[in-house]
């Protein structure tokens, strides 16, 4: 975890453009005073790091993170560029507040504060962006496969409300892969190869170049693994690739272009008994109807930038084209665009000598998609069962402000109004009783407002609190449910919250911390529950009335000593803990319970030496002291576990690296996710629900950069 930069964003932007070492500055004391935040350390970003007009330098990225009033977190690709990072996971589990857990292959739960808590596929209530350009359909629907984990160049993280600096606000929030450019890669060029258990090999390139005003960079990583299960084979093709152009002094634009190609075979999930005593296995149905996911998907989006005399404008445009084969309960074919345009501004100026910083956005996208489905034939269509068209739109306008009436305190007022509108489309029954109308058609609209405070007593230190108001629209997998007999329209309502939070970030000497303290009171949460796991049907949706979600994101880093072994080396020790406190509220049928899906208390703790020649090495624990509960009435929990790992690598000084990367050194048996059910004890047998943590694994790389 690093500690935050000094607040004002712009300065940090024009050193990026400018290329040049300058003094980053607090922001301009308020009516003339004196600031109390004296001169700062040099920020330096030279050379290659400097970044431009679209994509300004790391260092710039970070200072705006840390500007938001609200919890925020970034992650520089260097901290995970020397172990083995396959999926999110390997990226986010260090970041305080963001629940991540593999169930197989790049599939995995990603939730942040409760988002989607016991959805058993992909995710819900969490944007998440490339480049600051959505990748979510249009619905709000995602996942993950496209994300490449050796294609980012950061990560910023937008915990709930706070995300409204790109026109989101879900409960969940936003996350931005951003992706480097010539300007801000590590290395003109880089090669790497790695693998290790479970028959993984993987292969990654990258070149970028600049001449004048041109900069153009290529990446792309092939990756090939068995999977720890049986019928777990991965492969995956990822490409992305950017050009950039300075049209003008002041105006530059740059076009993104990716290809992202996946063949996932499903191992399914199993019983608790077999997910902790046989987590090899794959479950029989998976087997019998070779349950695998193929994904096609090209990606085209634009962003060009005009540096005006106040503040900057971005406009961005994208287009993205998914084909879906999806051979699961039944066989889910599925072809479609989204596409959308999104302009923004930001700057800052005075008034009345004070310092004022403005937001301003709009966003206007939309999408159609054929869903097909057959009976599934040992993973070949048979017989058709529906064939219906999916067409969503959104209009939203936001904006946020935050003025300085103090030299330490700014007031941040935001506001967040959309409509978003589902329409489903029957073109005709066939097999079975399709019970879907012919035409359904849903609105949804309002109003999301935002009020805040940060202080900022000291450079490297920030106090802050806000309120916030969310609003989750359901997407097509929540109102077209379906179970083995017949797919009906569900008119559900969207989900809306108030959030409140409290926190503080900094540094002072060898200590950093990164705090909040969360409460969300949710009404029409829409719940996820599992009509048969084994199968692989869709989870149906309900609104609960009402449900609360309250928790503690931290995460505290020491550098314990200096010249342990050597001269010049570093001990640090760093704890991240999340702690979820997820209940429904007097509801009708679970009472009080706890929402199932994810466990109370998540900790990672972290070892880390570093001497001056080059060698690291991190030993880690990742432990849940107490499981979850995997159904809503909470007659079942998986037991808690501990998981020990080791990362160690050399960097030697001609741009070469080795790193090993040891996962879960005592093969310990645990349940990494849960497909959630509503009564475990209803099930005859008990609940195929679970899905079990890889075991020992040891992966290992050479990285060059040159």
């Amino acid at each position: 975890m690093s500690a935050p930069l000094p607040f004002r964003p712009p300065i940090s932007i024009l050193a990026g453009l400018a290329g040049v070492s300058l003094l980053a500055l607090p922001a301009a004391p308020a009516g003339g005073q004196e600031s109390a935040a004296a001169t700062l350390s040099e920020l330096s970003v030279e050379g290659v790091a400097a970044g431009s007009l679209t994509v300004p330098s790391v260092a710039a990225q970070r200072a705006t993170v840390n500007a938001t009033v609200g919890s925020v977190a970034f992650v520089d690709a260097q901290d995970f560029q020397d172990r083995y990072a396959n999926t999110l996971r390997d990226t986010l589990k260090e970041v305080p507040g963001v629940y991540v857990q593999e169930r197989y292959g790049q599939e995995l739960r990603l939730s942040v504060r409760g988002s989607g808590i016991s959805r058993g596929f992909h995710l819900r209530g969490l944007e998440l962006l490339q480049d600051g350009i959505p990748i979510n359909l249009a619905d709000g629907s995602g996942d993950f496969y496209q994300i490449d984990p050796l294609g980012l160049r950061s990560i910023e993280v937008y915990k709930g409300g706070n995300a409204l600096t790109f026109g989101a606000t879900t409960l969940g929030g936003a996350i931005n892969f951003v992706t480097p450019t010539a300007l801000t890669a590590l290395a003109p060029n880089i090669l790497r190869i790695d693998g290790g258990s479970f028959n993984t090999i993987r292969e990654n390139f990258q070149v970028s170049r600049v001449s004048g005003p041109v900069d153009v960079l290529i990446n792309g990583t092939i990756t090939n693994s068995d999977g720890y299960r049986d019928h777990e084979t991965q492969r995956t093709q990822n490409f992305n690739a950017n050009l950039g152009y300075q049209l003008a002094p002041g105006i530059e634009t740059r076009f993104y272009a990716g290809i992202y190609l996946t063949d996932q075979k499903l191992p399914g999930t199993l019983s608790l008994f077999n997910a902790l005593n046989n987590p090899t296995l794959a479950n029989p149905s998976a087997i019998a109807g070779n349950q695998s996911r193929k994904v096609e998907t090209e990606r085209i989006a634009n962003r060009t930038s005009f540096a005006l005399d106040v503040g900057k404008l971005d406009i961005d445009t994208w287009a993205i084209h998914k084909s879906l084969y999806h051979p699961i309960f039944q066989v889910i074919d599925q072809d479609g665009w989204t596409y959308g345009i999104a302009p923004h501004w930001a700057g800052s100026f005075d008034i009345a000598g004070y310092r004022n910083d403005t937001i301003l956005g709009l966003r206007a996208f939309a999408g159609q998609n054929s869903a097909l489905q057959f009976v599934n034939v040992a993973g070949q269509r048979g017989a058709q069962t529906l064939r219906a068209v999916q067409s969503a739109s959104n209009y939203e306008a936001y904006g946020e402000n935050r003025f300085w009436f103090l030299p330490d305190v700014a007031l941040m007022t935001g506001a967040k109004a959309f409509s978003s509108n589902r329409t489903y489309s029957n073109k005709g029954g066939f097999t079975g009783a399709n019970r879907l109308p012919a035409f359904a058609e849903e609105t949804y609209a309002g109003l999301n407002p935002k009020i805040g405070l940060l202080w900022q007593p000291l450079p490297e230190i920030q106090v802050f609190g806000d309120i916030t108001r969310s609003r989750d629209v359901p997407d097509f997998s929540d109102l077209v449910q379906t179970n083995t007999l017949n797919t009906t329209f569900v008119p559900l309502r969207a989900q809306r919250a108030v959030t409140y939070e409290a926190g503080t970030r900094g540094r002072i000497d060898r200590l950093s911390w990164d705090v909040t303290l969360y409460r969300s009171e949710v009404r029409d949460e829409l719940i996820n529950f599992s009509i048969d796991p084994g199968l692989n049907i869709p989870a149906a949706t309900f609104n609960a009335p009402r449900t609360r979600h309250q928790g503690v994101e931290a995460a505290i880093s020491l550098d314990l000593a200096g010249n342990v072994i050597s001269r010049g080396d570093g001990l640090t020790v760093s704890q991240i803990w999340t702690h979820n406190d997820f209940r429904f509220v007097r509801d009708p049928v679970f009472a009080d319970n706890r929402i199932a899906g994810i466990p109370a208390d998540v900790l990672r703790s972290v070892l880390t030496y570093r001497d001056s020649a080059g060698f690291h090495v991190s030993p880690s624990v990742d432990w849940v002291p107490h499981g979850a509960f995997a159904d809503h009435a909470n007659t079942l929990k998986v037991p808690g576990y501990a998981v020990f790992n080791v990362a160690a690598g050399f960097d030697f000084r001609n741009g070469v690296s080795l790193f090993v990367d040891a996962r879960n050194l005592t093969d310990t048996r645990y349940v990494s996710d849960i497909s959630v059910v509503t009564n475990a004890a209803s099930v005859a047998g008990g609940p195929v629900a679970f899905y079990p943590g890889a075991g020992r694994s040891v992966f290992g790389g050479i990285r060059a950069g040159f």
